[in-house]
């Protein structure tokens, strides 16, 4: 525009024009940037977008504001305010029928010049163009001109011919009179029409923002204000404005018009624009003078304030189109966050498309869902069901409703309720059954339950001894066992089933020993020490190789060829089996034997770390045996004995230490064999929660340990995360079981009672008084939990006397037992008579609501809020219910 930045107007038919209005009016399309002919008026807008020149028009100087005609035809007629008050009609070099050949060149001419400062079309009755113009002392500032009037004749006086003298033109194209004229000796800076009446007009006056009524112009509704400027509505909520002043923007609601709801952030600079988003609620876009940012203000979430001093809460971020300064900017009337920017200085155009903030929700089950703009995603991994089960939220889950961890009567049984199909697991959960089986000492002198098949008879009777004894049973682990190894005697003995009478050092000792059972390779009997019930519970589960190597470590060649040929003859047996079986029929201890030496190239090509580390030991210097104690591949249970028989004093405990240091440096759940419960065990298992993230296993693990080991601000860590991950599923009942666990275990884990039922009159506790009566019981007994009109029941106050209030429902005093309240639709059901007795002791509980403070009997208050919303005493108008923001939430895991 002459003398002021360019501006830009959308067509509201065209959604790929626009037009520029400078110094002239030019006319764009815009398109594919690859589809768009390369010719003379092609402007780049992005690397997809360009923009080509349609027409221009020169015709209108001294231009101060621009509106676009509302209605499809005529097609591009524009009404352009000038700086002489005068507003032209014209167009962009379309083709017209003969309605817009009668508008365009049409002039509507105020009484007395001065400039217009804007223009607006009613969006209804498209015939009504309302022009805000400066103050004059004898004159309205704004004019609302009917397009379709003609010029009128009478109207011919001495001032009319001065004021149109200029106008070369015929005289029906100029029209004087107005149909409505408002704002007496005012300027209006801005106007818009309202969206929820048409007949309503809202002007940014000279200090105050008013509303005017086209049925009544001698009445309007008005606010004092500073911000007048760029009044306009929200095209998503119609009572929604928004008016700017210098660097400062004001929310107003029309239904509240005595002041801004809302106040923007002041910005440095004046403010040259704002506008609405046409395509997103609530998103309003500002613009500063010399700036090359865009400042976005997001009130989608905004509330209908309560009180008159709430303000709603928005969220702030700045866009930068482009690196030149900014003249102004239009919002896409359909493309979603679309708007163009044209440059201060030389008319540079950018295609900008305003990206929204991606909102990610990832609930406690592991969906994951993510917003942007008007799409919500739901993400999943491709082949859901494999991948779900792998992430360790789901596994923790799965594995709570299956009351994992729960078992302390068979505790290796707790691997199988976590599937069954981990074998750290498995290893860790059959360690604390020993560790909680033998304990420190090595006083039992029942056998030590081998496999699963062995475990449920001994593991009863241990339960029965191991509680109340918690400390004494809790194990420091193999690594503490084998430094305190004292009196260690050396036997040499000789292969069994070899024709060669070769003596092979072993080591003994009670603490070797010991550390050989807990690793499950021998039971202790009265007088007899064997590692035989082990081999046959390692063939009724088919691990041949592995049951061949023990046999083998414990020097019976004969027995390992036996296992490897039934293994060989089984139904889904390796025949292979039977090669390897005839290669260890052949050893020989001789050095230089051509057997030694193609078992020693020959067993790196096996597969199998069992079958590997069997000639690993047989190749193998008596005393060098890292073939097999290296072998990560086996069982740390099997190394760990392996090193207790064929390791002196002096290798063993070097051995146990650098081993115990991997396990704890990966975080593997066989090293508790070595760290047992203690500060070593909670390293390591911190190292396991820090790979897998499962608190639940560490939980139940560390629960079993030392009160010391309880204490350490980890486990209590692992504890509070996994009850609030148990609430975040709303499993509301395990996380209660998993409470009620942990205080059998740690008893200081008990909460205090936190809520009491007090006397209105006294103020003393009504459970206290009572627990103070040792010949009436406890706690809440003494006014009928039981249900049971036989019982005692108190319906006063133990301290005052005075009678505890009534229930709301059944009017009877507290303390007072109440018949059971059965859920409808379970009549015939069959219940749970101990479920039936809890639930019955519940119906009698106080029960109350916090902001009314009526209430009644548990039962009564339950079933009453089952179909009701408000408070059942009949003043109240409390909506207790409604308060209560869980209350209405069903336990995931409730059946």
């Amino acid at each position: 525009m002459s003398g002021s930045k360019p501006d830009i107007l959308w067509s509201p038919h065209h959604p790929d024009r626009y037009v520029i209005c400078d110094s002239e009016l030019g006319l764009y399309r815009i398109g594919p940037a690859g589809n768009t002919e390369t010719k003379a008026g092609t402007l780049p807008l992005s690397e997809e977008t360009a923009a080509t020149l349609l027409a221009i028009n020169s015709d209108t100087p001294y231009m101060k504001c621009v509106a676009w005609y509302p209605k499809h035809e005529p097609e591009c007629l524009l009404a352009v305010g000038q700086a002489n008050g005068r507003v032209v009609l014209t167009s962009l070099g379309q083709s017209h029928n003969s309605a817009c050949k009668e508008l365009v060149g049409k002039e509507f001419v105020p009484k007395h010049a001065r400039q217009c400062n804007t223009l607006a079309w009613n969006p209804v009755d498209s015939n009504l163009l309302a022009a805000g113009l400066d103050k004059h002392r004898a004159d309205f500032s704004v004019l609302i001109w009917d397009i379709s009037s003609k010029f009128s004749p009478e109207a011919s006086a001495t001032a009319e011919k001065i004021r149109l003298s200029s106008v070369d033109s015929d005289s029906n194209s100029v029209v004087t009179k107005p149909l409505y004229e408002l704002g007496q000796n005012d300027a209006c800076l801005s106007l818009c029409w309202l969206l929820r009446d048409p007949k309503l007009l809202l002007a940014g006056m000279h200090r105050n923002l008013a509303i005017f009524d086209l049925r009544n112009t001698s009445q309007k509704t008005f606010v004092n204000t500073k911000a007048i400027q760029g009044v306009t509505v929200d095209p998503h909520f119609p009572d929604r404005v928004a008016s700017f002043f210098e660097g400062q923007v004001a929310i107003w609601d029309l239904r509240k018009f005595e002041k801004p709801v809302l106040t923007l952030t002041e910005q440095p600079k004046p403010l040259t624009k704002v506008a609405w988003c046409p395509t997103r609620t609530g998103l309003l876009a500002t613009l500063t003078r010399d700036s090359n940012i865009i400042r976005l203000y997001d009130m989608q979430h905004t509330p209908t304030p309560i009180g008159d001093e709430t303000e709603p809460t928005i969220i702030e971020r700045s866009v930068q189109p482009s690196e030149n300064q900014i003249g102004s900017f239009a919002w896409h009337p359909s493309s979603q966050n679309r708007m163009v920017v044209v440059s201060a200085a030389n008319r540079v155009m950018t295609d900008f498309t305003v990206f929204e903030r991606i909102s990610l929700a990832w609930s406690s089950t592991t969906s994951l869902m993510w917003a942007c703009g008007r799409h919500l995603y739901d993400c999943g991994e491709d082949g859901a069901e494999g991948v779900m089960e792998r992430d360790i939220a789901t596994k923790m889950r799965q594995r709570a409703l299956s009351m994992y961890g729960h078992d302390t009567v068979q505790v290796w049984r707790n691997h199988l309720l976590a599937g069954g199909n981990d074998p750290q697991l498995k290893s860790l959960w059959f360690d604390l059954s020993y560790i909680l089986f033998v304990g420190l000492t090595s006083a039992l002198t029942s056998p030590i339950p081998m496999r699963n098949s062995h475990m449920k008879q001994c593991a009863e009777d241990a339960e029965l001894k191991l509680q109340g004894n918690k400390q004494s049973v809790v194990y420091s682990g193999i690594k503490n066992i084998v430094k305190i190894s004292s009196g260690t005697s050396e036997s040499r003995k000789c292969w069994s089933g070899s024709d060669r009478q070769v003596h092979v050092p072993r080591y003994h000792s009670e603490e070797r020993c010991l550390a050989l059972r807990l690793c499950g390779w021998i039971s202790r009997g009265p007088d007899v020490v064997g590692v035989e019930p082990f081999l046959r519970s390692l063939e009724k589960e088919r691990e041949w190789e592995r049951a061949a190597a023990v046999a083998l470590f414990n020097l019976d060649i004969r027995r390992a060829i036996q296992i490897l040929n039934k293994g060989a003859s089984a139904d889904d047996g390796d025949l292979n089996l039977n090669v390897v079986a005839m290669a260890l029929s052949g050893y020989t201890d001789e050095k230089s034997s051509l057997w030694r030496e193609m078992c020693s190239a020959l067993r790196l090509q096996l597969k199998n770390p069992y079958l590997y580390i069997m000639f690993a030991f047989l190749t193998s210097e008596p005393g060098s045996y890292d073939g097999v104690l290296y072998e990560s591949s086996v069982a740390v249970r099997d190394r760990v004995a392996f090193a207790c028989m064929f390791l002196s004093d002096s290798q063993l405990p070097r051995y146990i230490d650098k081993l115990t240091g991997s396990m704890k440096e990966s975080g593997n759940l066989e090293g508790i064999l070595l760290t047992g419960l203690t500060k070593d065990g909670v390293d390591l298992m911190e190292r396991y929660v820090d790979r897998t993230c499962d608190i639940q296993t560490a939980s139940f693990c560390m629960l079993k340990g030392a009160v010391d080991v309880l204490k350490d601000p980890r486990v209590q860590c692992w504890i509070e995360n996994y009850r609030n991950l148990l609430d975040a599923w709303r499993f509301w009942h395990k996380r209660a079981e998993f409470d009620i666990h942990r205080g059998k275990l740690d008893p200081s884990s008990k909460p205090l009672a936190q809520v009491f039922v007090s006397c209105n009159f006294c103020g003393k506790s009504i459970s206290y008084s009572c627990m103070a009566m040792p010949h009436q019981g406890r706690g809440f007994s003494q006014y009928g939990v039981s249900g049971s009109p036989t019982k005692s029941k108190v319906t006063s106050c133990p301290g005052c006397r005075k009678p505890l209030p009534r229930c709301a429902l059944c009017l009877m005093n507290m303390g007072t037992p109440v018949s059971n309240c059965p859920e409808p639709g379970k009549s015939e059901e069959k219940v749970d008579p101990i479920r039936e007795d809890k639930l019955a002791q519940f119906n009698n509980w106080f029960t109350w609501c916090h902001n009314c403070r009526h209430g009644g009997h548990a039962g009564h208050i339950h079933s009453w809020f089952r179909d009701h919303t408000e408070c059942p005493v009949s003043a109240c108008t409390c909506k207790c219910m409604q308060l209560d923001t869980t209350g209405n939430l069903v336990p995931s895991d409730s059946s």
